[in-house]
């Protein structure tokens, strides 16, 4: 193994590379963001980590680590832009004899440095400014943060104790020392407010009125929207007291959701095959997964998950149910098209289909027409202006 000179040594080139690369790609735009990216050690956040198997099949992660794959090959992947799994199922991994993993949900990543660098240039910082993080995750994110502003300027929130507990050693380790919470990152930390900033590097599928409360009027909150069956997309928002506004950028990131608003495990009930009421589908099942339908299905649904199975006589069909308002809705192949079958308090695929048409009709666009406003009794996302179609969050 190498000596931890020309370990330091090896990792500062793959550092200034990654920045150059970054910098080619129009994400890094700023040279205080650059020479944060070139003095924090991804790697002392990063000592192991799962990467995605290219076996065919069940998906499966292999372990990373310096004994694993050699040193050279591990420092190399940590400098790469991808984002790496650290946790499966809410569970610390055993590190002593590390083996592959299947059929397990990730609960906890070192994001892609691209999308951490550009999110940080999307938040418009300045000297002075105080930043609460949602999210801490390996600690990377607050490192940069804290290179950028000065520790005592950045206050992260991380809801899973192990997790917290390792980003704090290597925030340390690292020479940084923010101020560290575990909890719930919706309450945010009211004894740190006001913050100029508040980012959050996991999905929501609501605005937290806390953070209202808690960002000045004036001040940037940056997050991802996302559901129970998708990503809606990065938003950032300029708070206004107890309200904010602000619109979807183009990208769709797509975090990993707070712990505190994973999906129930109980999808809902199947219906039998002759409950409800039969007509054509306008649309097929691919309304929920093409891109553009499938943002204004999540928003006309925002409760529901979708499968397909096979179902009498063999024919594959696809359920959309929703387990809080317990409706349901059936799609299946019929005579060259779609025909749905729908019951329950809310005709979901009529929703569905009168969000999509009203996305056909405003000439499909992207994510970055919509926008998002917020306040203590009401968040809803609109297409084009706040006067125009708008869908409710959930609460």
């Amino acid at each position: 193994m190498a000596s931890e000179p020309d370990i330091e040594t090896a990792a500062a080139d793959l550092r200034l590379r990654l920045a150059h690369r970054l910098e080619e790609d129009g994400r890094l735009r700023s040279p205080q963001w650059r020479a944060a990216v070139e003095a924090v050690p991804r790697h002392v956040f990063l000592p192991r980590f799962y990467r995605e198997s290219d076996t065919a099949g069940v998906t499966t992660w292999e372990p990373v680590t310096p004994e694993t794959v050699g040193e050279d090959a591990w420092l190399r992947l940590v400098y790469t832009d991808e984002t790496w799994m650290t946790q499966f199922d809410g569970h610390d991994i055993d590190w002593t004899d590390p083996k592959p993993i299947s059929n397990a949900t990730p609960t906890s990543s070192s994001t892609l440095p691209s999308l951490v660098i550009r999110m940080l240039e999307d938040l418009d910082v300045h000297d002075g400014m105080n930043v609460l993080e949602i999210g801490t995750g390996t600690g990377y994110s607050t490192a940069l943060l804290c290179h950028r502003l000065g520790s005592g300027s950045v206050t992260s929130i991380e809801t899973d104790e192990g997790v917290a507990r390792r980003a704090r050693e290597a925030l340390t380790g690292s020479g940084y020392s923010p101020h560290l919470l575990v909890g719930d990152g919706r309450a945010g930390h009211p004894d740190g407010a006001p913050y100029d900033l508040l980012i959050a590097t996991c999905g929501f599928r609501n605005i937290p009125p806390s953070w209202l409360e808690q960002v000045r009027p004036g001040g940037v909150i940056l997050t991802t929207l996302r559901g129970w069956m998708r990503s809606l997309g990065l938003v950032k928002l300029i708070a206004a007291g107890d309200s904010a506004s602000g619109w979807f950028s183009e990208d769709d990131p797509s975090f990993m959701i707070a712990r505190q608003q994973q999906a129930p495990k109980n999808l809902g009930t199947v219906p039998g095959p002759d409950e409800g009421t039969v007509r054509k589908a306008t649309h097929g099942p691919e309304a929920l997964t093409d891109s553009g339908p499938a943002f204004m299905a999540q928003l006309a649904a925002p409760d529901a998950r979708f499968f397909s199975m096979t179902v009498h006589g063999g024919r594959l069909s696809t359920f959309v149910l929703d387990s809080v308002t317990e409706s349901f809705a059936v799609l299946t192949a019929a005579d060259g098209g779609w025909e749905v079958r729908q019951g329950g308090r809310r005709r979901l695929w009529d929703a569905v289909e009168s969000a999509v048409a009203t996305w056909e009709e405003h000439g499909g666009p992207s994510s970055a027409a919509f926008g998002v406003t917020v306040s203590c009794d009401r968040q809803v996302v609109w297409l084009g202006n706040p006067s125009g179609p708008q869908w409710p969050l959930p609460s």
